[in-house]
């Protein structure tokens, strides 16, 4: 007959109480002994039973938070260790404990087994074993031993005396367990301050903004957690004093039988490389400014260079050219502003230039800026620059003129056109030197000298507040008028012969002569657009001419004697001098007439400015002033020739 004996299954009671060191299973969740061996109940002196059912937290009353984390690390890594327990005897002292933890059950369970350790009891055992050991190997092996761990201990705190980074060491539970002098100087603590104490919470506690670093996030701890070695090019430490720096770190994590138990950190404080790398980004965009500044300028330079100039140095012979030189001999070496009055077409650039050559900043540029071409909108901008985004379609910063201009001159043709409202910002730049770009609020400086021109009668708009009078007393320090063509009809003779020079060579053609009968209708000529007019009719008439000039001028006479300087054209009065009235009066007519050939229009190769020799900005100022309106003109039948 067979026997057949069934075993009953292991239940919690039989291997728990198994287990060869004090157990306890604990329900997490509801903070509930399930079970407890033996060995338990002689540890605290009591009856295992009577654990069983009752809070685990009154086991470690004092340290409830500190046994919730241990728990909740054990649910989620599914294991634990801890040496910062204690546990009361039943008779009153006190057990230090090494806590070793595992997760029981599938992924949902939240029991937890702890298995606790006598620390005092693992240190007898363990100083038990190593005397036993070097009993066995006898007093040589034991010295042999010793010495080998001195000689060993002296190197490594040598190597760590010698580094120069910082080198701190920490334990599973993050506490420091040594410290090098380098970072003892650059944390400012000392090396027994720090034994013990959680480093995280001493010196990386807070990101460089003050802002709440968490212990879980830092990659020093992360290195023992998943053993590997973590590498962090830029972080934060916190020094004693509560400065802080920026430094680089590594932390490798310390293994035993293949457990993590600690790690080591090697940090650099990298606040010189920062710097350095601060100092190297400021001295890029410093060149690149100055890239910018240059290109600006080239370009600006290649525009003027480009661009037809009137006249390239100043001729004549009259006693108005020649005051006019000796007015810019005594200004230029100085740095005073410079206000050049005169019609349209006289050369008034030709001065300033002129002025800006023999001055001390010759090697720096002449900025010109024709304020009569510039938007109302834009006069800030492309005086004082912007920065990207300041307005719409800014999609770059841009350098004003002023800034263009630094350490040279800045010629402002026809001031009389800047708008009133920008006028102070202009006059505090004059005053101070110092401006900002638009949409931003650094304030930038410059060395500018300003010299400007204009052809209207800004001391009259000055009484008329259409001219802010302290900016005219600022740009009229050094006055110059640039004198008509009329004024100066001895100097015609000059002009005509080097334009006609220059003209031949620009077309191609062969050296035309400049015959008496020439030069005398010339000089009989009224000029309104003074020497830019006198420049076209030469250049008109090399185009047309086929051996000889054949000089068509309104009023001209081939045998009329050259008038004398200051004295209007014979061709306007019967022998008698004209008042300033009738020279207006004469003026209107003359523009009028103009208005009517061209229909109203005042801009482009047929328009009225065309025809009269001058700007289509100068018309339009002659225009308000004359009260004539171009549209009234625009429905009117172009006179028979």
């Amino acid at each position: 007959m067979n026997t057949q004996i069934t075993l009953a299954p292991l239940t919690t009671t039989n291997w728990i109480e198994h287990l060869p060191e004090a157990a306890l299973l604990v329900d997490a969740g509801r903070d509930l002994i399930v079970a407890a061996n033996s060995a338990m109940g002689r540890m605290i002196g009591k009856d295992r039973q009577s654990l069983t059912g009752t809070p685990c937290t009154h086991l470690f009353t004092d340290q409830r938070p500190h046994l919730i984390t241990f728990t909740e690390e054990t649910l989620f890594r599914s294991h634990g260790w801890s040496r910062d327990f204690m546990i009361k005897h039943r008779d009153g002292h006190a057990v230090e404990l090494e806590i070793s933890s595992s997760r029981v059950g599938d992924a949902e369970s939240q029991n937890v087994l702890l298995l606790l350790r006598d620390r005092r009891q693992l240190r007898t055992l363990r100083e038990r074993h190593e005397a036993n050991h070097y009993h066995r190997g006898g007093l040589l092996e034991w010295r042999r031993v010793e010495e080998l761990f001195k000689d060993m201990e002296r190197e490594n705190q040598l190597i760590l005396h010698a580094v120069g980074e910082g080198i701190y060491g920490v334990d599973a539970e993050g506490r420091t367990t040594f410290a090098n002098p380098a970072a003892e100087r650059m944390l400012g603590w000392r090396v027994d301050e720090l034994m013990g104490r959680v480093i995280h919470r001493v010196v990386h506690h807070s990101h460089e903004d003050g802002s709440l670093y968490p212990l879980k996030e830092c990659p020093i701890y992360a290195a023992f957690r998943d053993a590997s070695i973590k590498r962090v090019g830029e972080d934060w430490f916190w020094r004693k004093d509560g400065t802080g720096f920026p430094v680089e770190y590594t932390s490798t994590p310390i293994m035993d039988s293949g457990h993590p138990v600690g790690a080591v950190v090697v940090f650099r404080d990298i606040s010189p490389r920062l710097q350095a790398q601060q100092e190297l980004q400021n001295a890029l965009e410093e060149v690149e400014n100055l890239k910018r500044r240059l290109e600006m300028e080239n370009a600006y330079l290649q525009e003027e260079l480009s661009a037809e100039f009137h006249f390239h140095e100043i001729l004549g012979q009259s006693d108005a050219i020649k005051a006019i030189v000796r007015r810019i001999g005594m200004v230029a070496p100085t740095d005073a502003n410079v206000l050049i009055t005169g019609e349209s077409g006289t050369g008034k650039e030709l001065i300033a230039r002129a002025i800006h050559q023999s001055s001390t900043r010759r090697d720096r540029p002449l900025i010109r800026v024709n304020c009569a071409a510039i938007p109302k909108d834009l006069f800030e901008s492309e005086f004082f620059g912007h920065i990207k985004g300041a307005f719409t379609g800014a999609v770059s910063d841009r350098v004003g003129r002023f800034e263009l201009a630094d350490g040279g001159t800045l010629f402002l043709d026809e001031v009389g056109e800047i708008p009133l409202e920008l006028q102070s910002k202009l006059l505090r730049v004059l005053q101070d030197q110092q401006f900002e770009r638009v949409g931003e609020n650094r304030t930038r400086a410059v060395d500018v000298r300003v010299i400007a021109a204009t052809n209207r009668d800004l001391k009259a708009e000055a009484r008329q507040k259409t001219f802010r009078e302290d900016l005219y007393f600022r740009l009229n320090v050094f006055p110059i008028e640039s004198v008509p063509l009329r004024r100066r009809p001895e100097d015609i003779p000059i002009l005509a012969r080097e334009f006609l020079k220059r003209a031949c060579q620009k077309f191609n053609r062969p050296d035309l002569p400049l015959r008496e009968r020439d030069i005398n209708k010339l000089q009989s000529y009224y000029w309104p657009g003074n020497v830019r007019e006198l420049e076209n009719v030469i250049e008109r008439q090399v185009i047309t001419a086929d051996d000889w000039l054949e000089l068509d001028l309104p009023g001209s006479d081939a045998g009329a004697r050259p008038v004398t300087p200051r004295v209007p054209p014979a061709r306007h009065f019967n022998g008698d001098l004209m008042t300033d009235d009738e020279l207006r009066e004469l003026e209107k007519q003359n523009v009028r007439k103009a208005l009517e050939m061209s229909r109203g229009r005042v801009f482009g190769d047929d328009g009225a400015a065309a025809l009269l020799g001058i700007k289509p900005t100068t018309l339009t100022s002659r225009l308000k002033k004359l009260k004539l309106e171009p549209r009234h003109f625009q429905d009117l039948k172009t006179p028979a020739t």
